[in-house]
C-alpha cells in the first residue's frame, strides 16, 4: 500500500473515531448502549428524559455539576381533579349461565352484568365546599327525586356554618346523587336538579342510575371525591335522608376526638348473617358471599367518621369487589384496613324503639339525648326538629355522649 493510500485510511479511521466518541458523549451512553439497536420509530422519545422521568433542561448541559440545580423530588399523588370523562363499559354476560343468577331481580342482576364498571362521569360538582377551614363535612345520599327531604334537612340538622367554636372550623353540607332510575323521567328531573343546584350549591351527582343495588358506588365514588377535592378535612358525618341529626351533640363528641383517630362510629352489628330469603330486599346468594357472617358494620343510617381514615379507606375499597349492600362493603373495607367500627348508644338507625308503634319513637326528649334517629320523613323531621329546639321540659337527663 503506498504511503498516499495509508495516509488516507487513517485519516478515514480517524475521523470514523471521533464520530463515534462525539455522538456517545452528546447522548451520555457508554459504548456499549451506542452498539445496541435503536428503538423503534414510534417509540423513540422526542426529548431526552432522565430515568426517574423528569426532562433534562437542554440549558443545563455546559453547565458544571455544581451550578445546576438539584431537581425537587415530586411526591406521589393521585388525580387533582375527577378524571373520569367517559362511560366504556360491557356488560359481563358470563353471568347469565349461572342457575342462581337467573333467579335474581332486574335490578339486582344489573348491579352484578356491571359490577366490575368502579367509576363513573361527574354532572355536578363543588370542590369549592372544602375550600377554607372545614371542620365538619355533613354528606347525605339522595336520590334525584326526593327534593323535599333536602329541603327539609337543609332548614334542619343540615344548615351549615361558618365556625363551630373552640377554634373549630366551618360545617358543610353535601348531597351525594345518580341519575333518575327512570328513562322517561331524565330529563325533567335533571332540569329540576340543575336549578336546584344553582340555588343551593351542594350537589354532588355522578353518571349512574340511581337504584338501592347502586348505594355501593356513592360510598366508593365519594370516597374518591374526598381524597381528591377534600384531603384536610378533619371528620365527615354520613347519613341518609330520612334521619334526625343532633349536630349539637355530633359535636361535642367530636371535641375530645383527633382527626389522626381510627375513628369510624356508628350503631355497629356485630356477626350479622347474610339473608337468603329471595323475597327480602337485601336477599345475598350463597355463590355471591358464602361465609356465615359478615365483618362488623355501621347501619348506613348514620355514622361519623375520621377523615385520614377515610381516606384509607378510599384506597381499601379499591381492592375488593363491589357488593350490593353499601354499609356492608364498607365494613368489609373497615376488616381489610384492620380497623374495628365503634359502637355509639347515641346512634339508633332502627328508630329509638325497633318497635315502630312504641311511644319512644315520638318522645323529643329522647330525640334531643341522640346523636342520629332513623327514620323520619319530611314533615315528622320538620315537627320534631321544632320540638327538640323549644322550651323543651324533660324529666330525666339522657346520658348518651
Amino acid at each position: 500500500m503506498s504511503l498516499w493510500k495509508k495516509t488516507v485510511y487513517r485519516s478515514l479511521c480517524l475521523a470514523l473515531g471521533l464520530l463515534v466518541a462525539l455522538t456517545v458523549f452528546q447522548r451520555s451512553l457508554t459504548p456499549r448502549q451506542f452498539l445496541q439497536e435503536p428503538l423503534p420509530p414510534t417509540l423513540e422519545p422526542q426529548k431526552a428524559q432522565k430515568p426517574n422521568g423528569q426532562l433534562v433542561n437542554p440549558n443545563n448541559f455546559w453547565k458544571k455539576p455544581q451550578d445546576v440545580a438539584a431537581p425537587t423530588p415530586m411526591a406521589s399523588q393521585g388525580p387533582q381533579a375527577w378524571d373520569v370523562t367517559t362511560t366504556n363499559c360491557s356488560a359481563n354476560i358470563n353471568l347469565t349461565h349461572q342457575p342462581w343468577f337467573k333467579g335474581l331481580e332486574p335490578q339486582f342482576r344489573q348491579f352484578l352484568f356491571y359490577r366490575h364498571c368502579r367509576y363513573f362521569p361527574m354532572l355536578l360538582n363543588h370542590p369549592e365546599k372544602c375550600g377554607g377551614d372545614v371542620y365538619l363535612l355533613v354528606v347525605v345520599k339522595s336520590v334525584i327525586t326526593q327534593h323535599d327531604r333536602r329541603e327539609a334537612i337543609r332548614q334542619t340538622w343540615g344548615r351549615e356554618r361558618e365556625s363551630v367554636g373552640r377554634g373549630r372550623g366551618a360545617v358543610r353540607t353535601l348531597f351525594l346523587l345518580g341519575t333518575a332510575s327512570k328513562q322517561e323521567e331524565r330529563t325533567h328531573y335533571q332540569q329540576l336538579l340543575a336549578y336546584e343546584d344553582r340555588l343551593y350549591g351542594d350537589i354532588l351527582q355522578w353518571d349512574f342510575l340511581d337504584t338501592f343495588f347502586n348505594l355501593t358506588l356513592k360510598e366508593i365514588h365519594f370516597l374518591k371525591w374526598l381524597d381528591i377535592y377534600c384531603p384536610h378535612v378533619p371528620f365527615i358525618f354520613k347519613g341518609d335522608d330520612d334521619v334526625f341529626v343532633n349536630p349539637t351533640n355530633l359535636l361535642e363528641f367530636l371535641a375530645d376526638r383527633q382527626p389522626q383517630e381510627n375513628l369510624f362510629v356508628g350503631d355497629v352489628l356485630q356477626h350479622a348473617r347474610p339473608i337468603r330469603r329471595k323475597d327480602n330486599k337485601y336477599y345475598i346468594p350463597g355463590a355471591l358471599y358464602s361465609k356465615a357472617s359478615y365483618p362488623p358494620y355501621a347501619g348506613g343510617g348514620g355514622f361519623l367518621m375520621a377523615g385520614s381514615l377515610a381516606r384509607r379507606l378510599h384506597h381499601a375499597c379499591d381492592t375488593l369487589e363491589l357488593y350490593p349492600i353499601d354499609d356492608v362493603f364498607l365494613g368489609m373495607c373497615l376488616e381489610v384496613l384492620g380497623v374495628q367500627p365503634m359502637a355509639h348508644e347515641g346512634f339508633k338507625t332502627f328508630g329509638i324503639s325497633r318497635n315502630r308503634n312504641s311511644r319512644m319513637n315520638k318522645e323529643p326528649c329522647f330525640f334531643r339525648a341522640m346523636l342520629v334517629v332513623h327514620k323520619l320523613l319530611p314533615p315528622e323531621l320538620l315537627a320534631m326538629w321544632g320540638l327538640v329546639h323549644s322550651n323543651l321540659t324533660c324529666s330525666r337527663k339522657l346520658q348518651v355522649l
